[in-house]
């Protein structure tokens, strides 16, 4: 073990006593800081994650954070004083040509199928997304792959070691986790020399620190709805007041229909912002007399993302006077919802090719290995848990097999933050899942290895508890469904987590089994009872079967002609999931 990796860890354990009460994160701080910069060429790719993940416990920046939510500018002026402190400018942005992608639901999709279609133009293409599903180097791309864990490591010292030399005592020197890769990625496309760069939105719009970008090419807004509300505002014209902030005077911007009180409100802030926005038409117009348009992404709602996307792509194109553009043909529509009309084009070949072969990890995705299929979408809001449930209940249609059989149905969930859980769960009843699986975002309770799946902004104790309370309001849901004019009132708030699992649905419910786990490994263990081809580990241990729940569902999961297994409510619980069933996204 390198010197370095042994106070890496050392510090580690000391933030993560910090996040359960013993010490204070800002003793962490002055701990990590106390030991001379390792250089760069001993440096692992797991050690610079694990460093990256110190600024997860920022405490005195939580502290400035709070402080500065009465004036939200001061957390963009913030960033400015980072970028510069990195040896950037605003204006070395510009160089990047950028398409800034911001929405509530679909923004990654839309960034994938852009970034997808300017890639096959031959162009050298930069991509910045969050969060990750299994690796932070998922978060910055070239080319559409993660860059590699050399070209992470050597790009995060660099710029750790950049941002170090301004740390005095009245300065925090390190930005925050999602700042801190925000300015990487910048730093990356600039030296890699990329001809554009597609950058998602983190959360927001007007005061997200990807909003220091003051000359993007082309911006782009996919649909809106509620998410972030303790954030972004408790309307959905709250929070479409925030995503209009990306507009710049002068700078095309494009959307997708959304409710009219929204669609008024970014009307309205491009007006003030003196920025031409256009209504998007949709995917069927620009079929019409040509061939229809296959998508690489799965689901219905994809099609409005793709329409999204095709605009982004051609205005990028269009404003770069390329050959290809000036040869489509083009109509430009009139108003609609007071809002001008994006042109209807023809795509080029390049456009369908790329529309075709994009992809995505983690949403709308399906895994299909020997009777398992999997489900994964990593939907989160409303809005997009009920387009998942869509796709889902169609995919399902499809996969019918005449012969037939003993089929079982799996949820498995989680969801975080401030969100509704018991909303969102309700949306997935009508599914009639055989069982309810619940666990932490969590791939293996003992893992300490693996850095990019590491989280010390809550403890696990606090994670476990809100997979109870998922639990809880699934097992009220259910019992309602079963038994319409029951009263439910929630269960007894539980107590410390013990031994895992736990199966705490009533015994006299006649709805669904549920069941919740204390990791995303052990959840996978009992779905799966082996039967994945791929997902093999040691026999499951007795603590899987405690319980007459997990006992007697393991027996119909062995005999099963096929499991239908939908994962949702998170993306770092699909992240977790693809973990380990993919090995070799981890490589």
């Amino acid at each position: 073990m390198s010197w370095a990796r042994s106070h890496l860890r050392s510090a580690l354990s000391l933030a993560a006593v910090s996040a359960r009460g013993a010490t204070t994160e800002g003793a962490a701080r002055r701990w990590l800081s106390a030991w001379p910069a390792p250089q760069e060429p001993g440096m692992e790719y797991q050690d610079a994650v694990r460093m990256l993940n110190t600024l997860q416990t920022n405490a005195n920046y939580l502290e400035q954070v709070k402080r500065q939510r009465s004036d939200p500018q001061a957390q963009l002026e913030a960033m400015e004083v980072y970028l510069t402190r990195s040896g950037l400018q605003v204006e070395d942005l510009n160089k990047l040509n950028i398409i800034h992608v911001t929405g509530t639901k679909g923004k990654g999709s839309t960034c994938a199928f852009t970034e997808r279609i300017l890639r096959n133009y031959g162009l050298k293409t930069g991509f910045f997304s969050s969060p990750h599903l299994v690796q932070v180097r998922e978060r910055i791309r070239i080319d559409g792959k993660p860059i590699s864990p050399e070209l992470f490591t050597k790009h995060f010292w660099r710029l750790y070691h950049q941002l170090e030399e301004f740390k005095d005592d009245s300065h925090i020197s390190m930005p925050a986790y999602f700042r801190f890769l925000t300015l990487m990625a910048f730093h990356v496309f600039l030296q890699e020399k990329v001809d554009l760069a597609v950058v998602e939105v983190g959360i927001g719009g007007a005061y997200d620190c990807t909003n220091i970008i003051r000359k993007p090419v082309v911006c782009g807004v996919s649909s809106l709805g509620m998410d972030h509300t303790s954030l972004l505002g408790d309307t959905v014209e709250k929070i479409a007041w925030q995503k209009g902030g990306i507009f710049k005077p002068g700078v095309p911007a494009f959307t997708v229909l959304q409710p009219e009180g929204p669609l008024a409100v970014l009307r309205d802030r491009a007006q003030q912002t003196s920025c031409p926005l256009y209504l998007c038409p949709p995917l069927e117009a620009l079929e019409e007399g040509g061939l229809p348009l296959t998508l690489g992404l799965e689901g219905e709602h994809q099609r409005s993302n793709a329409a999204l996307a095709l605009q982004l792509a051609h205005c990028w194109l269009e404003q770069q006077d390329h050959q290809d553009i000036r040869e489509l043909k083009v109509s430009r529509p009139s108003m609609q919802w007071q809002l001008p009309l994006a042109p209807v084009f023809h795509p080029t070949s390049h456009m369908r090719h790329g529309l075709r072969d994009t992809e995505w990890p983690g949403r709308t995705q399906v895994l299909q290995r020997g009777p398992l299929t999997w489900y994964l979408d990593g939907a989160h809001t409303t809005s997009s848990v009920q387009a998942c449930v869509r796709w889902y209940c169609q995919s399902l249609q499809r996969s019918k097999l005449p012969s037939g059989g003993p089929e079982v149905h799996v949820l498995l969930f989680n969801s975080t933050g401030d969100r509704d859980s018991a909303a969102l769960l309700k949306l997935l009843q009508p599914c009639q899942f055989d069982y309810a699986v619940f666990c932490p975002n969590v791939t293996e309770v003992s893992s300490t290895e693996n850095a990019d799946q590491q989280n010390f902004t809550v403890t696990l104790d606090q994670v476990l508890l809100r997979c109870l309370q998922h639990q809880q309001h699934w097992s009220c849901l259910s019992e309602r469904q079963a038994s319409p004019d029951l009263l439910c009132s929630p269960s007894p708030e539980p107590g410390r987590p013990g031994s895992l699992p736990l199966a705490l649905h009533p015994p006299h419910s006649t709805s669904t089994n549920s069941l919740v786990f204390s990791c995303i490994s052990h959840a996978l263990q009992w779905i799966s009872q082996g039967r994945d081809p791929i997902f093999q580990l040691p026999s499951p241990p007795r603590s899987l079967l405690s319980h007459p729940t997990a006992s007697n569902g393991a027996s119909i999961l062995r005999e099963a002609a096929a499991i239908h297994v939908l994962v949702t409510g998170s993306l770092h619980l699909v992240g977790g999931v693809l973990k380990l069933l993919e090995p070799s996204l981890s490589q």
